[in-house]
C-alpha cells in the first residue's frame, strides 16, 4: 500500500512519503517541493499548482486560491462574506446552500463547490506522489488545522472522496508537527518518569496556532491546543497593502482598489516585502513598474512589530514546566514574531524542525504507523477534543429536557462513550458545541440523530436503550451505533452473565462507560488495539447523592439515581443487544448523489486535462523539432542531405513554423501528428545516416580487434604454444575459417561504403556489423575457451590404504556447516515489512 503525507496549506501545499530510508518531502515537475494552493481555469483544461500560480494576475477572475476556510460554511456565513470582497474571483450560493465559486471553463460559466476545487488540488497531489513512488496511490493522511469544526473536517473528507483517495486520517497539524517532532528522539524520559514539555507554535498565512505536548518514550500525548484564526502571514500582507494604497493615494493620486490587477500585484510585491524584510533590519524599497495607468511608484517600509497573541492561558501550564519551545509556519521567519514568542516563554525559541515541511512528514510518518506494510518504531499518539461537545435528546409529555457534556475541550481523542437511555418510542438527540462563542464557525449544532425501531417491552416497562457516541481519528463526532437491551428466557442461565448495574428507571441519562484511549493506546483508529469490560459491578451511588463517578481501570460509570427501586433480579434471564438503525443529518455533508456526481465531474475533467496535455504535447513535438533540424541542417547534419532535399526541407520547416502561430495555433492532437509525421519523412533519413556514419566506425574496429585476437590464438596455436594445445585440430580450422571469412566480409564493406556518399543512405548498415560480429563470437569464443583436461596425480601407498597424506582425518568433522542448513532451512526468511531507518 502507498504510505503518504499530504499537508493540504491554505497557501502552499506539500508531500511526503515513506521509504525504506525514512521519510521525504518529495518534488513536483518543477523540481519544486512546494505547490502553491491554486487551480487555474483555461478554454481547454485546468493548470494545478505552479502553472496556475503564474496565471493570477494575467486570467485573476478564473484562478481560484484561497478556498481552504470555505469548507462545510454556508454561503450566508459572515466569514464567508467577509472574504468574498477580498477574492478576485466571485463567491455564488449552491443548490445546497454552501460555497460555489463561478469561473469560465471551456469557455463556458461554472460553478464549482469548495469539495471540487479541493479534490482538485489533490488530484495534482496525487499525481506528484504517483510519479515518485512509480505506483498508484490510495491511502493516506491528510493535515487540517486543529481548529477545524465537525462540518469543515466532513467536507474535507468529501473532496479526499471525490479524488479517489482511502484517508486513513485527518490529522490536525500540530499532532502531527509534535510526532515529526518525537518519535526521531533518543532522550526521552521513560513511560514512568514525568513527562517533557514542549509547545509547538504554528503560524501559516492565515491562522495562528499553539499546542503543549507531553513526550515519553514511545508516546505522545496532546495536553491542550489554542488559535487564532485572524492572525497569520497574509494580515502582515494586508497591512503592508493598505499602507501602501494610503501612501500611493496621497502620493501618485492612484486608488489602487479599483482595479482587481493592479491589488493583486501589489500583494505579490508586498509578499516579497515581507519575506526581504525577515532577513534584513534595514529600511527596504518597494519598486513597481508600470504598476497603473503606466506609472512607475516606490515608497518605503521599515519593519512592522506584528501582535502576537497568547493563547497559552487555556492550557494552563507555568512557562517553568515547559522544556522547549518549537516554531514552524513561513510567519514565523520574521524576527518580531520570534521575538514575541520567545519573549512570552522565557526561552529561546528552536527551529531544528522544517518550518514547511514538518506537517507533512508527520502525516506519512502516521500513515506508516496505520500501514502494516511498513514496520516503524512504536509511538503511541493522544490528541483531544478542540471544543467541548454536548448533547441534548427530545423530550416527552412527562419529561424534562435533557442535557449532557460528553466531551470537554481537550478530552482525549479518539474516545467512545456508551450512554444508556430508557424510552417506549424513537427519539432524537442533538449533538453541539457547549461553548459556542469559542468556535470560529457560526453553527453551534453538529448534528442531529434519531434513533429508530424503539418499542416497548411486552411488559409496558421503557426499553433500554445503549448509544455509543464517539469522537474518531479524523475528529468528528457521531453516534456510532445504537442498540436495544432485551432480556429472553433461556433454559439454563447463569447469574454472571445476567445484565449488572441498577435497573434505574430515568427518563433521561443514567450511565456512561468511556474508553480511556490514554491509558490503553491499542484502539484500531489510533493504530492499535483497546478493549473495553462492560460488565463491570459497580457499587450503587449513595442515597445522599444524585450522581457519582466510579472509576475502574479503562471503564468510568456514572449513574443517576432513580425515585424507583431497583427490580428484583429475575433469575435464568439471558440478556442481548439488539442493533436498531440510526438516521444521522449532519449541519454539513454532501449528498450522495451530489457526491456521485462529482466524482463523475472530477473524472471527465482529468480525462479532458490528459487528453489536451496529449495535444499540446504533439503540438510541443512539431516546433521542437522545427527547431531541432534548422539548426541541425546547417551544422552536424548538413553533409547527410542532398542540395535539392536541403531546399525542401527548410521550406517545409519555414511553412510548417508559420502555421504554427497562425492557423494551427489550436489544432487537434491528430493534425500535429500528421505534421510531424510529414516532417519525419525528411528529417529521419538524414538522422538515421548522421547516427549510422557515428556509429559505423567505432563497430568496425571492434569487430577488427576481435578478429585481431581469434588470430593471435591461431597462430600460437600453430607455433604449438601448450596454452591451446587442447583443442583438437577439427576445431582449430573452424576458427581459422571463420576469422578468414569474417575478415575478407569486412574488408569488402569497408570498401563499398567508402565509395558510398554521406547523402545516400549507407551500404553497410551497424546492425549488420554487429551481426557478423556476434556470429564470429558464437562459433569461436567456444573453442578457444575450452579448458584443458584434468591430469590424475599418481597415487601413493598412504592413498591406497584410503588415507591421502596432506588430509587431516578429522578434517571431514571440523567443515563449517552453514547456518540456514543446521536449521534445515534452504533460504533464510525473508521479511515482507520494510524496515524504516528513524534514526
Amino acid at each position: 500500500m502507498s504510505v503518504v503525507g499530504f499537508d493540504l496549506g491554505f497557501q502552499n501545499c506539500h508531500v511526503a512519503i515513506a521509504r525504506a530510508g525514512g521519510i521525504e518531502t518529495v518534488a513536483n515537475e518543477f523540481s519544486d517541493r512546494c505547490t502553491p494552493a491554486v487551480v487555474s481555469f483555461g478554454t481547454k483544461s485546468r493548470t494545478i499548482g505552479i502553472a496556475a500560480k503564474n496565471q493570477l494576475v494575467t486570467n485573476a477572475t478564473n484562478t481560484v486560491s484561497s478556498f481552504k476556510k470555505l469548507h462545510g460554511r454556508a454561503f450566508r456565513d459572515p466569514f464567508v462574506q467577509q472574504e468574498k470582497n477580498n477574492l478576485a474571483y466571485e463567491l455564488v450560493q449552491t443548490n445546497n446552500g454552501g460555497v460555489g465559486l463561478r469561473v469560465m471553463y471551456m469557455d463556458e460559466p461554472h460553478v464549482f463547490s469548495v469539495e471540487q476545487v479541493t479534490a482538485m488540488l489533490l488530484t495534482k497531489l496525487k499525481e506528484t506522489a504517483e510519479s515518485n513512488l512509480k505506483k498508484p496511490v490510495t491511502d493516506c493522511v491528510i493535515s487540517v488545522p486543529s481548529f477545524f469544526t465537525d462540518a469543515e473536517r466532513r467536507s474535507l473528507l468529501d473532496s479526499a472522496q471525490i479524488v479517489g483517495l482511502n484517508c486513513l486520517k485527518l490529522m490536525n497539524d500540530m499532532t502531527a508537527v509534535a510526532l515529526n517532532y518525537g518519535i526521531y528522539k533518543q532522550d526521552l524520559p521513560d513511560p514512568e518518569e514525568k513527562p517533557k514539555i514542549v509547545v509547538f507554535a504554528d503560524m501559516g498565512h492565515s491562522a495562528f496556532q499553539v499546542s503543549a505536548c507531553a513526550f515519553n518514550k514511545g508516546k505522545l500525548k496532546v495536553l491542550g491546543t489554542a488559535f487564532d484564526t485572524y492572525l497569520g502571514g497574509r494580515n502582515f500582507d494586508e497591512k503592508l497593502v493598505e499602507h501602501f494604497c494610503v501612501e500611493f493615494k496621497a502620493k501618485y493620486k492612484l486608488d489602487v482598489k479599483s482595479k482587481i490587477r493592479a491589488l493583486l500585484r501589489l500583494y505579490q510585491e508586498c509578499e516579497k516585502l515581507k519575506k526581504l524584510m525577515s532577513s534584513n533590519s534595514t529600511d527596504l524599497p518597494l519598486n513597481i513598474e508600470c504598476f497603473m495607468n503606466d506609472i512607475d511608484v516606490s515608497g518605503r517600509m521599515s519593519r512592522i512589530d506584528a501582535p502576537l497573541r497568547s493563547l497559552m492561558e487555556q492550557i494552563q501550564l507555568r512557562v517553568d514546566d515547559i522544556s522547549a519551545v518549537e516554531v514552524i509556519g513561513g510567519a514565523t521567519r520574521i524576527p518580531a514574531v520570534k521575538e514575541r514568542i520567545a519573549k512570552f516563554f522565557g526561552k529561546d525559541v528552536s527551529t531544528t524542525l522544517n518550518a514547511d515541511e514538518a506537517v507533512a512528514r508527520g502525516c506519512a510518518l502516521q500513515c506508516a504507523i496505520l500501514s502494516p506494510a511498513f514496520k516503524v518504531r512504536e509511538f503511541s499518539v493522544t490528541d483531544v477534543v478542540p471544543y467541548p461537545i454536548s448533547l441534548k435528546w427530545s423530550i416527552e409529555a412527562d419529561e424534562a429536557e435533557g442535557f449532557h457534556e460528553v466531551f470537554n475541550k481537550n478530552h482525549a481523542a479518539p474516545f467512545s462513550k456508551v450512554l444508556t437511555f430508557y424510552r417506549k418510542n424513537p427519539f432524537q438527540l442533538e449533538a453541539f458545541y457547549s461553548d459556542p462563542a469559542s468556535v470560529p464557525y457560526p453553527e453551534a449544532t453538529i448534528g442531529q440523530f434519531v434513533i429508530q425501531n424503539i418499542s416497548s417491552p411486552k411488559d409496558g416497562e421503557k426499553a433500554k436503550v445503549k448509544v455509543k457516541v464517539r469522537v474518531n481519528t479524523h475528529g468528528i463526532f457521531s453516534i456510532s451505533t445504537a442498540s436495544v437491551v432485551e432480556k429472553v428466557e433461556a433454559a439454563e442461565a447463569d447469574e454472571q452473565d445476567m445484565e449488572s448495574g441498577v435497573e434505574a428507571k430515568n427518563q433521561g441519562l443514567v450511565e456512561a462507560m468511556e474508553e480511556d484511549k490514554s491509558v490503553q493506546q491499542d484502539h484500531p483508529e489510533a493504530g492499535t488495539q483497546s478493549q473495553v469490560q462492560t460488565d463491570e459491578h459497580p457499587s450503587p451511588p449513595p442515597p445522599e447523592s444524585t450522581s457519582e463517578e466510579h472509576k475502574m481501570g479503562d471503564t468510568e460509570k456514572v449513574e443517576k439515581k432513580s425515585d424507583k427501586p431497583p427490580e428484583a433480579k429475575k433469575p435464568k434471564i439471558k440478556v442481548t443487544n439488539v442493533e436498531v438503525p440510526i438516521e444521522a443529518n449532519f449541519v454539513w455533508q454532501l449528498r450522495k448523489d451530489l457526491l456521485n456526481m462529482y466524482i463523475e465531474n472530477e473524472g471527465k475533467m482529468i480525462l479532458q486535462d490528459k487528453l489536451e496535455k496529449e495535444r499540446n504535447d504533439a503540438k510541443n513535438a512539431v516546433e521542437e523539432y522545427v527547431y531541432e533540424y534548422r539548426d541541425k541542417l546547417y551544422g552536424s547534419h548538413g553533409k547527410f542531405i542532398s542540395e535539392e532535399n536541403l531546399s525542401r526541407f527548410s521550406e517545409l520547416l519555414t511553412e510548417t513554423e508559420n502555421w504554427l502561430y497562425e492557423d494551427g495555433e489550436d489544432q487537434s492532437r491528430e493534425v500535429y501528428i500528421e505534421k510531424l509525421e510529414e516532417l519525419k519523412k525528411y528529417g529521419n533519413p538524414v538522422n538515421e545516416r548522421y547516427i549510422e556514419a557515428e556509429e559505423r566506425p567505432k563497430l568496425f574496429k571492434h569487430l577488427g580487434q576481435r578478429l585481431l585476437h581469434y588470430t593471435k590464438i591461431v597462430d600460437e596455436y600453430k607455433h604449438q604454444s601448450e596454452t591451446y594445445q587442447h583443442i583438437s585440430a577439427a576445431d582449430m580450422e573452424k576458427v581459422e575459417k571463420c576469422v578468414q571469412e569474417t575478415m575478407e566480409w569486412m574488408n569488402n564493406a569497408m570498401i563499398v561504403q567508402s565509395k558510398q556518399r554521406l547523402d545516400y543512405n549507407p551500404a553497410i548498415y551497424a546492425h549488420e556489423i554487429k551481426a557478423q560480429l556476434s556470429a564470429l563470437d558464437s562459433s569461436c569464443h567456444r573453442i578457444v575457451t575450452q579448458p584443458k583436461p584434468k591430469v590424475e596425480s599418481p597415487k601413493s601407498d598412504a592413498s591406497v590404504n584410503g588415507l591421502n597424506h596432506n588430509e587431516d582425518p578429522k578434517a571431514e568433522t571440523n567443515k563449517t556447516v552453514p547456518t540456514s542448513q543446521q536449521n534445515g532451512e534452504c533460504h533464510t526468511n525473508e521479511k515482507e515489512t520494510i524496515a524504516m531507518d528513524l534514526d
